[in-house]
């Protein structure tokens, strides 16, 4: 009996070495099916077109799962590819519902294009000591980052010149985009949190309620 006792502690010992590994095997988190169709309905709904993409587990926590690749949604977006539904549905709607008509009211014309700086990457988080070896939303198509807004008169509102433009208004309408983006994603990052979002906002669909 001891013998089998001490079998199992090692055991217990071994399996809790290989989970703390740096490094080691993790498993990407996948959307309950039914809350991706409630999302794919929403998407219908509201006559954003898309595409739904096959689920892909690429292994060590990374793995696209509910995605899809937006292709209208009313003003062209740059440089996005797999997207959660999730958070394609809350970028759809931001872009429609503040980004648009927050250009064309605040800077007197409208949005011609919105500059993306991707969405799908199998990497960790970055820019915080409090990362560590922890996935980051990109890892899962959680997430969007966006660097800058076209206007049709040619102009280009850019995060990282823009952020703390001598122009009031410019500054006003990147931050105020960024306080409507916080009332649709769970996590907004922006210049303000730290040098590695400088130059983008960071949109993540997690339900964190983290807003900087």
């Amino acid at each position: 009996m001891k013998a089998v006792t001490v079998l199992f502690a090692l055991f217990l010992l071994s399996a809790c070495g290989r989970t703390q590994r740096p490094g080691g095997p993790r498993e990407a988190v996948r959307p309950p099916a039914r809350e991706t169709a409630q999302c794919l309905a929403d998407l219908r709904r509201d006559g954003v077109d898309f595409r739904v993409l096959p689920d892909k587990d690429y292994g060590e926590g990374c793995g696209v799962f509910g995605a899809v690749q937006l292709t209208d949604i009313g003003v062209p977006v740059t440089g996005i590819t797999a997207m959660r539904c999730g958070t394609a549905r809350a970028f759809a709607g931001w872009i429609r519902n503040a980004v648009a008509p927050g250009a064309y009211q605040m800077l007197g014309s409208e949005l011609a294009r919105v500059e993306g700086m991707g969405t799908y990457a199998c990497r960790n988080v970055v820019g915080s000591t409090r990362g560590g070896d922890r996935r980051s939303g990109h890892a899962i198509a959680n997430a969007v980052d966006v660097g800058g807004f076209v206007l049709k008169d040619g102009r280009r509102i850019s995060v990282l010149r823009d952020w703390n433009s001598a122009d009031e208004v410019t500054r006003t309408y990147l931050r105020q985009m960024r306080a409507s983006a916080c009332r649709r994603f769970g996590t907004v990052l922006s210049p303000d949190y730290n040098a590695a979002h400088a130059n983008h906002l960071h949109l993540e669909d997690d339900g964190a309620r983290f807003c900087r």
